[in-house]
């Protein structure tokens, strides 16, 4: 839509100097976020100071009926920062501060605008950890790892983002300021609205102070690398990995397309032209995690494995660590285009659901390249693609959803639904739970000025 010439000067007034971008050129970076393919103008982009501003720039909305659209970093994958129907962006980069951190009671109080890894690196420097470790950890925000519940590599044994907020401020789209939960670690006082809010991208409230729950920092890290003839092995290994009874703070399986792709991208063999491969990291007091990640390397060779390499320092550990973070950015090497699906499974399904994506593959003659955190189940299919194969890639994605669901998982492990996944939530959750989340929208947000266009098709 096209926003009314009156309303800049309005914003302008309420957000002061260097509040609004308005100049096309500038407008270009919020277009987008890491969804392949889609993009949309906004009208104006605004950058608020104060949960004060924000609301005010809610009000204005509500008044007025056009859209607002909350960003972080814009590092989403499902289009959820996208302004699909323009009206305003709503960027944090200027809420950016570490308001406190409470290191007796083991709390931050942070800005929605913080990057997580540079939360991480400060909570660390005092002892302190913050588990969640999304793969865009020093680009993303905390803001937008709410939005989304952003896992990330250490899932398998810390859980998510919502597993670490113990309170929130969030502005409703009306304009009222609510706090919800506290700093205690225990809370029934009423419904829980920061779960509610948590994974409800951007579109029931903007939250603009956040309070995490902290971690001492483990004493000891161990990582081990093993490489496999094929994927189906290495999905097996995680299997007898994820059912045992050490529990590794991560588990990443990553299949033979994704380990060529990186090898080109950084230029190295690492694997000798082995056909899969399982990172896996435990963390703890130094008397266990040696034992731990012993057992762990006997695990893989009795599953087959045709090397395991234990890393024997932190240089060794970065170095195996970069490997995996490199796999996006990697996979454009191979073919200009992909659609990127983050399914989850319960993890004994690993074996089963890498085999259904591979006969999927083979139906359609497509390429699809999986790795991800198996330890819980949550495998990125990478479907590869020229513009020519998109057809049979969107059949493709159809099939694996099903696949999924038949296995009793979920289509989106911590991507969300956006714009790129709403045409299935409805498989997933059935239509009655689908009509819920509707009415709580509607309840929250009865002019539908909050990121509209997104979870829910417009059609619904």
């Amino acid at each position: 839509m096209t926003l009314p010439a009156a309303l800049r000067p309005l914003l302008e007034t309420t957000l002061g100097p260097g509040g609004v971008i308005a100049v096309p050129a500038a407008l270009e970076p919020y277009e987008r976020d890491e969804t392949p393919g889609l993009a949309a103008a906004p009208d104006l982009v605004v950058l608020p100071r104060t949960a004060a501003e924000v609301a005010a720039v809610l009000r204005l909305a509500t008044e007025h009926r056009f859209p607002v659209v909350p960003r972080g970093a814009g590092t989403g994958m499902s289009g959820g920062s996208v302004p699909v129907r323009g009206g305003l962006v709503l960027s944090f980069e200027r809420m950016n501060r570490i308001l406190e951190i409470d290191e007796p009671n083991r709390m931050a109080v942070v800005e929605p605008g913080v990057i997580t890894g540079d939360l991480q690196a400060e909570v660390a420097s005092r002892g302190l950890f913050y588990p969640p470790d999304p793969a865009s950890h020093q680009f993303c925000t905390l803001g937008g790892n709410i939005a989304e519940c952003a896992g990330g590599l250490r899932a398998v044994k810390y859980g998510v983002t919502r597993d670490y907020v113990l309170g929130l401020e969030v502005v409703l789209p009306t304009g009222e300021i609510i706090e919800t939960g506290s700093r205690t670690l225990k809370n029934v006082a009423g419904y829980d609205l920061t779960r509610l809010i948590v994974g409800s991208e951007g579109t029931l409230g903007v939250v603009t102070r956040i309070i995490l729950r902290l971690l001492p920092q483990p004493e000891s890290v161990r990582t081990l690398q093993a490489l496999f003839s094929d994927i189906r092995t290495a999905a097996r290994a995680v299997s007898r990995i994820a059912s045992g009874r050490i529990l590794p703070r991560a588990l990443e399986l990553i299949d033979s397309g994704a380990i060529r792709a990186v090898e080109s991208f950084l230029k190295q063999d690492v694997s000798g032209g082995a056909g899969a491969m399982i990172i896996t990291e435990v963390d703890g007091p130094a008397t266990a995690t040696s034992g731990e990640i012993e057992t762990l390397a006997e695990v893989c060779r009795e599953a087959g494995a045709v090397s395991v390499k234990l890393a024997r320092d932190k240089d060794e550990q970065d170095r195996i660590w970069k490997f995996r973070r490199s796999i996006s950015p990697a996979l454009y090497t191979i073919k200009p285009r992909k659609i990127n699906e983050d399914i989850v499974v319960p993890p004994a399904r690993v074996p089963d659901i890498i085999a259904e994506v591979q006969e999927i593959a083979k139906r359609h003659g497509l390429l699809i390249v999986c790795f991800g955190h198996a330890g819980d189940g949550n495998i990125h299919t990478n479907i590869m693609l020229e513009e020519s194969e998109r057809p049979r890639a969107e059949l493709a994605v159809q099939e694996i959803f099903a696949a999924v669901l038949r296995m009793q998982g979920s289509i989106s492990g911590e991507h969300g639904i956006g714009t790129s996944k709403a045409a299935y939530l409805r498989l997933e959750v059935g239509a009655q739970a689908l009509e819920a989340m509707k009415r709580i929208k509607l309840a929250l947000d009865p002019n539908n000025i909050l990121n509209p266009g997104k979870i829910f098709l417009s059609a619904e």
